[in-house]
């Protein structure tokens, strides 16, 4: 089977509404590996929590070459834990950033495959053949509602309660990761946004 190139970019932008720009990312090109954070809370907090979060994927990371699937897995669960933990301690040393945290993705490519991981109300969607597919869930009060059927997608977008996450990282001691797989082909597209980009669209 032929080797699938990949090509990976990155853009933020603070937008309209904000004055400070809480989102960060990182890009390891050596690895064919990307990652995306959006910060929150106050005193500058959330741009240090995203920045916790790239820094960890960096550190974790680095010198890394040969690698398994699972040798993969394992290092993407490593980086959202050392995220989570230099979270934590900076709040409970910093009374002012006091619920601090971020939402996250983390994505890796393999020889014909990824590995993607996922925490909070940022998204990753997939491009493949005219089709477009969301490959995460949100973890927030309004897509809870959603799965119980209880409100609709497009009452999501107006509810009082569209901003309200229930997991991030930083947040909880322990943090539950989603973890997903897939296989690749050449011509796909994947795209990890933050709410800021998914609200806007």
């Amino acid at each position: 089977m032929d080797m699938v190139e990949t090509r990976i970019y990155g853009k933020t932008d603070t937008g309209i509404r904000r004055l400070d720009n809480e989102d960060a990312f990182v890009i390891v090109s050596e690895l064919d590996l990307c990652a995306l954070a959006d910060g929150m809370g106050g005193a500058a907090a959330g741009e240090l929590a995203s920045r916790y979060f790239t820094e960890s994927v960096a550190e974790t990371f680095a010198g890394v070459r040969e690698r398994s699937e699972q040798e993969i897995v394992g290092l993407v669960e490593k980086a959202f834990r050392s995220a989570n933990e230099r979270i934590l301690l900076d709040a409970t040393n910093n009374p002012a950033h006091k619920g601090m945290g971020c939402t996250a993705e983390l994505l890796a490519f393999l020889d014909h495959g990824y590995v993607l991981g996922h925490v909070g109300d940022s998204r990753t969607y997939l491009f493949r053949s005219g089709q477009i597919k969301r490959l995460t869930n949100d973890h927030s009060v309004v897509q809870s509602q959603i799965d119980q059927g209880l409100i609709t997608a497009v009452e999501a977008r107006k509810h009082p309660l569209r901003n309200v996450i229930l997991r991030a990282v930083g947040t909880n001691e322990v943090l539950a990761i989603d973890l997903s797989r897939g296989r690749i082909q050449n011509g796909d597209l994947f795209l990890l946004g933050s709410a800021g980009l998914t609200d806007a669209a």
